[in-house]
């Protein structure tokens, strides 16, 4: 149990660091008014979305599955074949 006494300094200092920023955070927000946030609502639900240009192509996918399958040599027409089992 002696040993984790090293854990204790960067402990309080976390915390003291989480307490510093969220006392000093409080404030920064500041309060807009609400009739100002109504008014950029409605001008950005107002404004029309960029559309795109050219769709995009659509992708086909191998389906996989899940044996990988090594191709075959062009000069082992005549030799044995190995199975794996």
């Amino acid at each position: 149990m002696e040993i984790l006494w090293w854990l204790v300094p960067p402990v309080v200092v976390t915390i003291g660091a989480m307490a510093w920023v969220g006392w000093l955070g409080r404030e920064g927000r500041g309060e807009v008014d609400r009739d100002q946030q109504i008014e950029r609502l409605t001008r950005a639900m107002e404004r029309d979305l960029p559309t795109s240009r050219q769709p995009r192509p659509v992708r086909t996918h191998d389906r996989s599955t899940g044996i990988a399958v090594r191709p075959t040599r062009s000069g082992d027409a005549g030799a044995e074949r190995r199975r794996a089992s």
